[in-house]
């Protein structure tokens, strides 16, 4: 293969992968590697449809005046993920606003931000955000085709039943695995002359490929939106001989209770593990399937030290994909979250496989066209373009 059709190869791969993110992204409610706007609040900055570079909260600094941040809104448009500039910071939080609005959202309805709620930052070079125009354009409309999709996988496959913990979800895995086995074994088993032909020929394309293609295609975006919208939160509490009406300001060595809530603004429910971090922490519930859409609650109950002072706690949350048994996945979660991600991604890969194997079969792939020495670039854009 010539380096520049490799080339061609890696940046068609890389849009696949960039577009699979956007669809989990929207999937899971939580930017993945790529974010865009439905709006046009944020005018001229960002037109509606276009997309950016969306830089997940854990991996930035604390947002600072001028910053674009995607932040988990509460009143705003009804809730959910909202993309707005920086204008201003309070102790509550920080003052958000739409470029193309003439009041902050603050002013509006929205309370402060606090910098738990932000989720994601937009990438900026020379204070200047980078705009991928167009890009969220057809997303919406790719969401309904895929979430039919998905509908239809999750019958066919009995997956509902295995969200309720019934059925053997490990054997669908060992049935791709299998399956790929047969690939590669009857791919390098096969005749002479069809291997042969296979080589010689550029309209072939070689079934591991094309497996490996899909596998990343949809391995990799939900690996990033469950490991993206995991984390710590981290919150002061005050221990105090004067406590007021502040829920985290406490009197020393007492306790107090506040609402906790697990949302989950995407398209597909989640199974979610609240942990606390901190021996004066405890939930009343630290398990939570959360449909589409919704959100959970549970009390988090705070002890403050006997000694008065400001200290800092954090709450745990790791969110799964609900594609194996419930109870697999705890059990997993236990010996270490990445663990449980990894079974998860197996099963993932394991359906991937199993479609595209019963969609393709195991032998070689040919490319037809109309033409000759047309690259698989070009296929794609005459197809699809």
């Amino acid at each position: 293969m010539k380096l520049s059709d490799a080339l061609q190869n890696l940046v068609l791969l890389l849009l696949v992968l960039g577009a699979g993110a956007l669809l989990f992204g929207q999937a899971a409610g939580q930017p993945v590697l790529l974010g865009y706007v439905e709006t046009g609040s944020m005018e001229p900055t960002l037109e509606p449809g276009d997309g950016f570079i969306a830089v997940p909260a854990a991996l930035t600094p604390p947002p600072e005046e001028g910053d674009v941040v995607v932040f988990d809104a509460q009143e705003l448009q009804g809730g959910g993920l909202t993309t707005h500039r920086v204008v201003g910071e309070t102790e509550e939080g920080y003052i958000t606003r739409g470029d193309a609005n003439p009041f902050t959202d603050q002013e509006s309805v929205e309370p402060p931000v606090p910098e738990s709620r932000i989720v994601a930052e937009a990438l900026q070079v020379n204070g200047q955000v980078v705009v991928i125009p167009n890009l969220g354009t057809g997303v919406l409309a790719i969401q309904g085709v895929a979430t039919g999709a998905i509908g239809v996988v999750m019958s066919t496959l009995n997956l509902g039943a295995l969200l309720q913990g019934a059925g053997p979800a490990q054997s669908l895995v060992w049935v791709g695995i299998g399956l790929i086995v047969v690939s590669l074994v009857t791919g390098s088993a096969g005749s002479d002359r069809r291997t042969s032909r296979s080589r010689s020929r550029k309209d072939y394309v070689r079934t591991s490929t094309f497996l490996l293609v899909i596998v990343l295609i949809v391995v990799a975006p939900a690996t990033a939106s469950m490991v993206v919208a995991s984390g710590t939160t981290s919150f002061d509490i005050v221990s105090s001989q004067s406590p007021n009406d502040n829920p985290l300001v406490v009197g020393a060595g007492a306790e107090t209770t506040i609402e906790y809530r697990v949302i989950n603004d995407g398209f597909v429910p989640t199974l979610t593990v609240v942990e606390p971090q901190h021996p004066d922490l405890s939930v009343s519930q630290s398990v939570f399937v959360v449909p589409a859409r919704s959100e959970r609650t549970t009390t988090l109950r705070i002890r403050a030290p006997e000694e008065t002072g400001a200290y800092s706690r954090a709450i745990g949350e790791w969110r799964y994909i609900p594609v194996l048994p419930r109870s697999v996945i705890l059990s997993l979660h236990a010996v270490h979250p990445y663990v449980a991600i990894a079974a998860i991604d197996l099963f993932l890969a394991g359906v991937a496989v199993t479609l595209g194997l019963l969609s393709v079969g195991a032998g070689p792939i040919r490319l037809r066209s109309t033409g000759r020495n047309i690259t698989m670039v070009q296929r794609f854009k005459r197809r699809f373009l």
